[in-house]
């Protein structure tokens, strides 16, 4: 795979809006491309993609982003604008684990979990929370996610331990990486009314049609497959699957539409068949 892993916000008519603020927030952001549907951008080399996908689903703490500051400086001045009507999680301080951290989500539901002295050489990368019946399975997913990406490893494992905020054999933090990309984990004993849904998903892009069944089959056992690429693996959390060929259909005035047409009555991608709809 030559593609990123790519990060996939869901917003309800504010995904122009939403990067405008992060790009008055942000000081490496750039963008890539922008319709009336998606925002494509990378922020500190990590690619994001803003979808206006409706009411439906709404972003919410199960899925976070670890932004590493390069200087109390930078993360304060982020923490500022960040908190502009957004809601603290925990507060910037002094933490056993950072000189200074601290969590927020943002006006738009997004969460951030900004900090110093990280050791990730990812600025920025997103960190799931196991909640509910996925309590205690950061680890088995950790497993299971490096077994299926080429390019991945476990990175750190640091569990609560005796005494500590949880159960002792649950994970506090976790880093492990996807095609050298860093992501993180951790497990949460406590009551939360979230869990993970599509307001956050993982969009992998492939060239090939092996490419998609291999991702498709292996993240869809003991999952659910969705509708237009998406599924959601067997801890709920949601990736898309998608074939390179589609940025170029869709940029391309003349076969929008009909890629839109083909895909939407797909499940799995079908490249052939998504070849054939714009060849017509």
């Amino acid at each position: 795979m030559s593609h990123p892993i790519m990060t996939c916000l869901w917003f309800d008519k504010q995904a122009k809006e939403a990067f405008t603020f992060y790009q008055a927030v942000f000081t490496d952001i750039q963008l890539i491309s922008e319709n009336p549907f998606t925002v494509n951008y990378t922020l500190a080399g990590k690619r994001f993609m803003h979808l206006n996908g409706g009411p439906e689903f709404k972003i919410n703490p199960s899925i976070s982003f670890f932004y590493n500051a390069e200087n109390e400086a930078e993360i304060d001045r982020i923490w500022a604008r960040l908190i502009e009507g957004g809601k603290v999680m925990m507060p910037l301080n002094t933490y056993p684990w950072s000189s200074k951290y601290g969590w927020v989500a943002d006006r738009f539901g997004v969460n951030w979990q900004l900090m110093l002295d990280h050791v990730s050489g990812d600025k920025v990368y997103p960190s799931m929370m196991f909640t509910g019946d996925n309590n205690g399975k950061a680890a088995e997913a950790i497993a299971y996610y490096t077994s299926i990406f080429p390019d991945s490893k476990t990175v750190q494992l640091s569990p609560y331990g005796e005494g500590g905020a949880d159960v002792a054999t649950h994970l506090n933090y976790a880093q492990f990486q996807l095609q050298n990309q860093a992501f993180g984990a951790m497990d949460s004993s406590h009551m939360h009314e979230f869990a993970f849904n599509e307001g956050v998903s993982h969009v992998v892009v492939v060239d090939t049609q092996e490419e998609i069944d291999f991702f498709w089959d292996h993240l869809t056992a003991g999952g659910q497959p969705g509708k237009c690429g998406w599924l959601k693996d067997k801890y709920n959390v949601s990736w898309q699957i998608v074939p390179s060929c589609l940025g170029k259909f869709m940029s391309n005035p003349a076969t929008a539409p009909k890629a839109t047409y083909a895909f939407l009555q797909m499940s799995k991608f079908i490249i052939a068949d998504l070849e054939k709809a714009c060849e017509n």
